[in-house]
């Protein structure tokens, strides 16, 4: 007789309510045997795997950016850069996701912090990822051997499985936030990594005002002919801060002489696109910049799939469902999926307020799940 040794993690409760069987013995009985061949009916478990509309198990949450600079300039001190930890990356944990590393089911966002002349080594990975800088210079990262410059107000993003390190070639430390699709890599099971060579080349190490990528795909509205059609992600492998403000200040600017340029009322937004093709820069990240002007709100979003906002400039006001928060420079917070949002910026502000997000918005328009407040069934 084989005795099959693995217990059974199946617990089933015979209890009275709408949609569930009359209690009896023989609903025991036949519960104990569901629990043994480890099998669980669809009625007992309805309510949380098909709800009504999407219940997040992430909590809405801000992360102060002073306390995070601080933390990481302490482990700046203590952490060292090299293989084994291979960058000193300090994720942030939802509260309600019991600890794991990851800001919402499917997004993973992270301080990282390098020391002047420090170098992050060379490794890949099947993990979409960027970088945003909120503040400093003297940073480049180096993807295929492609030395980018970081800046502040700068949008970096890096298709997954490209080489890619960093070194800092200033005399003062910087910081930037990564954004990776690592936790949707991980409940998938989808993912690879692998270390590259333990030291760049010279030539790799430079310090180039624009990289390669910037002088082929850096210009508005012109393709390469020499490159491919419609690569999965862009190309081009820097986005730069004067070019995203001008679009922003041109959107309120086209408002206040009365043509149309704006989502609503004094909230200019762009949207960081694939060059060759105009879809999201990553398949599963879509990333914009956001500017409220003082005195203005945003008009409430609710979408299916997360986002996390970064304060770049200003200072101003988030209701994330009953959740408010004052929030300012450098902070980061987390809107859950289906959470309404809405963002406004006071007349006292000193600057509009100017919001960096990403979501996981391609991932669910590629699954034809996506839904916003103004489509959704009532």
């Amino acid at each position: 007789m084989i005795v099959d040794a693995v217990p059974s993690p199946v617990r089933l409760t015979v209890a009275a309510g709408p949609g569930q069987p009359d209690p009896s013995p023989e609903l025991e009985q036949l519960y104990r045997g569901f629990e043994r061949e480890m099998l669980v009916p669809l009625w007992t478990e309805i309510g949380d795997l098909m709800p009504r509309h999407p219940r997040s198990k992430a909590a809405p949450h801000v992360w102060r950016w002073d306390r995070l600079l601080e933390l990481a300039g302490e482990a700046g001190r203590i952490v060292p850069v090299g293989r084994g930890g291979e960058r000193r990356a300090i994720a942030l944990a939802n509260p309600a996701l019991g600890g794991r590393p990851f800001a919402t089911p499917t997004l993973w966002a992270a301080i990282q912090y390098l020391m002047p002349g420090e170098n992050a080594p060379e490794h890949r990975h099947t993990q979409h990822a960027f970088r945003f800088v909120v503040e400093g210079e003297g940073v480049w990262t180096v993807v295929n051997g492609d030395a980018v410059r970081m800046s502040r107000g700068d949008f970096l993003p890096q298709a997954g499985w490209n080489w890619h390190s960093h070194h800092n070639a200033a005399t003062a430390p910087m910081a930037w936030i990564d954004g990776l699709d690592i936790p949707f890599s991980y409940f998938t099971e989808s993912q690879f990594f692998e270390v590259g060579r333990e030291r760049v080349a010279d030539a790799e190490m430079g310090t180039p005002d624009r990289s390669r990528s910037e002088r082929l795909w850096g210009h508005p509205g012109l393709r390469p002919l020499s490159q491919p059609d419609a690569p999965t992600a862009t190309p081009l492998l820097a986005y730069r801060w004067a070019d995203t403000n001008r679009a922003l200040a041109d959107q309120l600017a086209l408002e206040d002489e009365g043509h149309e340029g704006t989502l609503s009322p004094g909230h200019a937004a762009v949207r960081f696109t694939n060059p060759s093709s105009g879809r999201d820069v990553l398949p599963t990240m879509r990333c914009e910049m956001h500017r409220i002007r003082r005195g203005a709100r945003s008009a409430a979003l609710r979408e299916v799939g997360s986002s996390v906002y970064q304060v770049f400039e200003g200072e101003g006001q988030i209701t994330v469902d009953e959740r408010k928060w004052t929030v300012k420079r450098g902070d980061l917070f987390v809107v859950p999926s289906w959470s309404s949002f809405t963002a406004s910026c006071g007349n006292d502000s000193a600057s509009a307020l100017d919001l960096f997000r990403f979501s996981d918005a391609p991932i669910f328009e590629a699954l034809h799940v996506h839904r916003s407040s103004s489509d959704a069934p009532a």
